[in-house]
């Protein structure tokens, strides 16, 4: 019945189409009559089909009653319609085709209104494409999807540019949900039950809402032990002794491990991984010299035989002349006959004028045979590398704990300065502390207590900071942008005080017959500290013509070195505090000077570049000694008293 109802649905679709031809021909009665009869005929042919399923039987008979009773209700309402028509339709009879009629002219769908305007949210829409579950790309290189039921190419929908997504997506507000068809290229809304569904994926749960993923636990067995088993059955012996199937198949598991047939699974991964990592292996199919052909010819541990050198161009039968032999290189080969192995060649490089005149070679049968005695009476051995680590020629370092006592915790924290601390010196006696820092001021510690004794201005970022090492001065040299300060620390005896204070009070007496090079005065000034600068502690200011990057002082404490930053061939000045005097030991540079240094007790200064160190003699002034190192940069230098330097890196 259901197949019937479609089919005069048809009917009444292709009854709607010729309405106009119907009510030009005004159908009798009798023509009206046959088409009902008709279409119980089709009715009833379908209703035969079916009788071999009693369920589909019963359900269509109950829809059949169902559309009979429809059926009469809509000819009670269309009687009075019919009767005052006055036309051929007022019989009963043709109140159902009406119905037909009416009902299919509801469901045409209005021509002139875009079907896609407010989105393709029919399922139906699937299946006007036949192509089926198909990957749709390849159709892009087309102007169509696909085909219809009739065989006709759907032809793509036209493809908005980026201007029109932007104004769809300012406009639209369903353009947010909107996507695109693959199947039919057009836009589909997605309703609500689409979007909890798809919001529902996103939070990985359960698509279906209904689905109750935490229902109630049912505790069948309670907490509490009961008297008597809950089962009147009493459990087997079996249940309480292992299983003799499960001991043999863990023995064989072991055994396999122990055999290294099986491979635990954590090697096994890694195994992999190193296989993935390294790529497919490659074998050559016809090669007969690998492992297993050597065990299969019973061959242990093979060693194969050296291969003879390839010919040159003196084996050539046409050799270049530089090749052919002279007269008394000829003669030199026939008397190296006994001592063959001083040969430069052990044949003679001749010349033919084409191949084919090229003779058999005598020697050929001799040749071959020393080769295969060689290869018999000789034995090869394969010679084992040394495979020495770089840690095994260094010397083995003494356990900190032999050298104990030196200390292993912190004791003290001198806090004052602002920034970054640059450089500290320590006093000779092992009192007093200077430190220079970014902050442009130097300050003196009392090392037992931490407590800051002294501040001086520096003026400038300090960049180093000396302590001289005589035993009757007090005095700082300190290294702040381009100055070099010589300050008094104004600590320590009241003696050691005096004599700096007398010593620099008064500058030195100028001698005119000592006459100052051009390049020394356009690179060092000197002033006397006067005023507030004094009272601060600075005795004498020495300005120079860049930024300084070190101070050194001598033994003695009269001489001091600087480094000047980017100076080139006046990287290098050494003053004289006593004197007031300066002097540039070197008249080419000899590469960024990295630092310097004085000989606690020699007479040698040493100047270290960015990857040597250079040992100069005060006395002969002459290079003594250069250590090349196999560092990148050497950041600092210092001098033991014997023969060792360290360097920082």
């Amino acid at each position: 019945m259901v197949r019937a109802a479609s089919k005069r649905k048809a009917l009444a679709e292709t009854r709607v189409k010729e309405a106009p031809k119907i009510e030009s021909l005004k159908l009798s009665e009798k023509e009206l009559e046959n088409e009902e009869d008709l279409l119980g005929n089709i009715a009833s042919s379908d209703d035969d089909s079916e009788d071999s399923d009693d369920y589909e039987s019963s359900e269509e008979e109950q829809l059949g009653d169902e559309e009979e009773e429809e059926e009469e209700q809509s000819n009670e309402e269309t009687g009075d319609s019919a009767n005052s028509g006055g036309s051929d339709y007022e019989s009963s009879d043709a109140g159902p085709s009406r119905e037909l009629i009416s009902e299919a002219n509801e469901e045409l769908p209005d021509n002139d209104k875009d079907e896609y305007e407010s989105g393709d949210t029919s399922d139906e829409e699937d299946l006007r494409n036949t192509v089926g579950k198909i990957p749709m790309h390849w159709y892009d290189d087309y102007p169509l999807l696909g085909y219809d039921w009739d065989g006709k190419p759907i032809l793509k929908p036209e493809r908005r540019d980026e201007l029109d997504n932007f104004l769809k997506r300012m406009e639209d507000p369903n353009f947010w949900r909107t996507i695109r068809d693959p199947s039919t290229g057009q836009d589909v809304i997605l309703n609500e039950k689409d979007l909890a569904l798809i919001k529902r994926l996103q939070e990985r749960k359960i698509p279906n809402p209904d689905h109750e993923e935490y229902k109630p636990w049912v505790d069948w067995f309670s907490s509490k032990v009961m008297t008597t088993a809950l089962r009147p059955i009493p459990e087997s012996k079996k249940s309480f002794l292992p299983s003799r199937s499960e001991r043999e198949k863990v023995s064989k598991m072991v055994h396999a491990l122990k055999m290294g047939w099986r491979v635990p699974r954590a090697e096994l991964e890694a195994q992999r991984a190193k296989e993935k990592e390294e790529g497919p292996k490659f074998f050559d199919l016809w090669s007969a010299d690998g492992d297993d052909e050597m065990k299969r010819r019973g061959i242990i541990d093979h060693i194969p035989a050296p291969k003879r050198t390839l010919p040159g161009h003196a084996e050539s039968y046409n050799p270049p002349a530089e090749y052919l032999f002279n007269e008394r290189e000829l003669e030199l080969w026939h008397k190296q006959s006994e001592t063959p192995w001083k040969r430069k060649w052990h044949f003679v490089p001749q010349k033919f004028p084409s191949l084919r005149a090229v003779p058999a070679y005598p020697r050929f049968v001799k040749e071959r045979f020393l080769r295969c005695l060689d290869l018999y009476m000789a034995p090869r051995t394969r010679k084992n590398k040394l495979t020495i680590q770089a840690e095994d020629l260094l010397p083995e370092l003494p356990d900190p704990k032999d050298l104990q006592p030196f200390p292993t915790a912190q004791s003290l924290i001198y806090t004052g300065h602002s920034d970054i601390v640059r450089t500290i010196c320590p006093d000779p006696s092992g009192q007093f502390l200077v430190s220079g820092s970014d902050d442009c001021s130097i300050r003196v510690w009392e090392v037992s207590t931490g407590r800051c004794l002294k501040i001086i201005a520096a003026g400038a970022e300090v960049s180093s900071v000396a302590w001289n090492p005589s035993s009757h001065l007090s005095l700082l040299a300190v290294a702040a942008g381009k100055r070099l300060l010589i300050c008094s620390p104004q600590v320590g005896s009241t003696e050691k005080l005096t004599a700096t204070d007398e010593l620099l009070a008064v500058p030195p007496e100028v001698d005119s017959t000592t006459v100052v090079p051009e390049r020394v005065q356009t690179a060092v000034k000197w002033e006397q500290a006067e005023g507030k600068d004094w009272d601060d502690g600075h005795r004498v200011v020495v300005t120079h013509f860049k930024d300084l990057k070190q101070a050194v002082w001598h033994g003695r404490g009269d001489y001091l070195a600087v480094v000047v930053s980017e100076g080139l061939n006046r990287s290098v000045i050494v003053h004289q505090v006593s004197k007031r005097r300066s002097q540039i030991p070197f008249n080419k540079a000899r590469g960024l000077v990295q630092a310097v240094q004085f000989h606690p007790v020699r007479p040698m200064l040493f100047v270290a570049t960015q990857r040597s160190i250079r040992i100069y003699d005060l006395v002969k002034q002459q290079l003594v000694k250069k250590l090349m190192t196999g560092s990148a940069w050497i950041s600092s230098m210092a001098v033991h008293p014997g023969k060792l330097v360290f360097l920082g890196k």
